[in-house]
């Protein structure tokens, strides 16, 4: 594990919980997205957070207003960054490419202008898409299924990774007495021909201050796992609990160290959403509105929309705790002898209500709703609540016990939120030795406590002389 803790901020503009836009003073008109993307950068890199991270989707519709708000219009990733690398000084800046639907050589090219922009500060999410509108978004009559997508994927790491390595280190000799600018044996071309990709090459960018910008990869399907096992530097993994966390971190990187990795050169970072204020009780008030806010099957106009979710009412959370639990009012207590039948899950869901809120069955001052129960389990996000000591002690948990190297933190809504955090939490991490209190490093492989890695056309070269050498003895 690494000595410190990785912290980025993952940036969602209407904020990462779903009813979050809805908060009082919350940011949520989309044509103001710059300035918060601005603000927010700011104040990640005065808390000296390793980087900012934007998510990306391909297409949008009504439907994600109930779901995922955030998702509805967003400014592309490539752009922000861009945009970031001239208003930010040392903060990394990743973001999303979809390699499903992008050009190997143009996403290259743009990556490793930004990284040269910004001084060696860029990473790369690569992700193969979940969305199918995004197919005829990109002229297609389908989206590919998993496999191919991943097939694909594989090729584009391995073009990418070469066209970054196009030119070598000391590739320009500069000389102005000679009238010699280049050397040409250290420019070269690509030609990569896979099943799904080609590319001949090489790049018209010079090589990326990092060599490669890191590479970040999410999720836990065997593709998935194979893809960050082989090229990812950071995962991305949600997982349910500590344990599993701790398991899959140890399975990872064991992977890792059985084709060839560093295992210490691949961190493992997971999304976290904290709720914090001043005390517990007061994080818990803000929770709880955010709760009140989230829209449900009530029987308003609203949930009679065309596109609302399905599974938002009292007919489907009866389905999920085992009971029949007739005409109940989403705001009605629970009562005791009614949460003692419920099913495992449904237990599962009132500690999850308890560790949030404070909130407890048969609780005269904070009892459990039938909405509560609910809205934790259609927005199964990982919420941590409470005061800046003890979501700093969720993070140490984590951390100290080898589920992760890190963590990307989401923020409910843009407003005092992110502050809250990075003037809450991160000082507590700094003052029990888990975090910086000053940058370092002056690259994000830098901050990550990544090596370099060596030119793949170098690598090659050496290799096939070394295997010469060995003939000709």
């Amino acid at each position: 594990m690494s000595e410190q803790i990785i912290l980025g901020a993952m940036f969602r503009a209407l904020g990462a919980y779903p009813s979050g836009w809805r908060y009082p003073g919350a940011h949520n008109n989309p044509l103001g997205d710059a300035a918060v993307i601005r603000r927010t950068a700011k104040a990640a890199e005065a808390a000296k957070l390793d980087y900012i991270f934007f998510g990306d989707w391909l297409a949008t519709g009504h439907d994600l207003e109930f779901r995922d708000p955030y998702l509805l219009a967003r400014i592309d990733p490539l752009s922000a960054i861009t945009y970031l690398a001239g208003v930010t000084k040392r903060i990394g800046l990743i973001a999303t490419a979809n390699t499903t639907y992008s050009d190997p050589y143009t996403l290259a090219r743009a990556t490793a202008s930004v990284d040269l922009l910004s001084g060696g500060r860029a990473g790369l999410n690569l992700v193969t898409g979940a969305e199918p509108r995004a197919a005829g978004n990109h002229g297609r009559d389908a989206h590919w299924g998993n496999e191919h997508r991943y097939d694909r994927a594989e090729e584009f790491v391995d073009a990418v990774k070469l066209l970054w390595d196009s030119w070598e280190d000391d590739a320009f000799r500069r000389d102005r007495q000679g009238g010699v600018l280049i050397d040409p044996e250290r420019l070269h071309r690509t030609d990569f021909v896979g099943e799904h990709v080609r590319v001949a090459g090489p790049l018209n960018v010079a090589r990326p201050v990092q060599g490669h910008l890191p590479i970040v990869h999410a999720g836990t399907s065997v593709r998935s796992r194979q893809l960050v096992r082989d090229v990812a530097d950071l995962a991305l993994v949600a997982q349910p609990t500590l344990e599993d966390a701790v398991a899959f971190t140890a399975d990872i990187k064991r992977q890792a160290a059985s084709v060839g990795r560093d295992p210490s050169q691949l961190k493992v970072i997971t999304p976290v959403l904290p709720i914090v204020a001043e005390t517990t009780q007061a994080a818990w008030e803000i929770f709880d509105t955010l709760v009140s806010l989230v829209p449900l099957d009530d029987g308003s106009g609203l949930s009679q929309a065309p596109d609302f979710p399905k599974g938002r009412s009292i007919r489907a959370l009866s389905q999920v705790v085992g009971i029949a639990l007739g005409p109940r009012g989403l705001d009605d207590e629970i009562p005791a002898k009614v949460a003692a039948r419920f099913s495992d899950v449904g237990q599962g869901l009132l500690e999850r209500v308890a560790a949030r809120t404070g909130r407890r069955v048969g609780s005269a001052d904070r009892p459990v709703t039938y909405r509560h129960v609910l809205v934790t389990h259609v927005i199964p996000s990982s919420v941590v609540v409470g005061d800046a000591v003890s979501v700093a002690d969720h993070f140490e948990t984590w951390f100290a016990s080898g589920a992760v190297d890190g963590f990307n933190v989401l923020t409910a809504f843009m407003g005092d939120q992110f502050s809250s955090f990075t003037t809450g939490v991160v000082p507590e991490l700094v003052r029990r030795g888990l975090f910086r209190s000053e940058y370092e490093g002056r690259t994000l492989r830098e901050h990550l406590g990544l090596s370099r890695p060596e030119n793949l056309h170098v690598v090659a070269a050496r290799a096939e002389a070394e295997a010469a050498a060995r003939r000709s003895a």
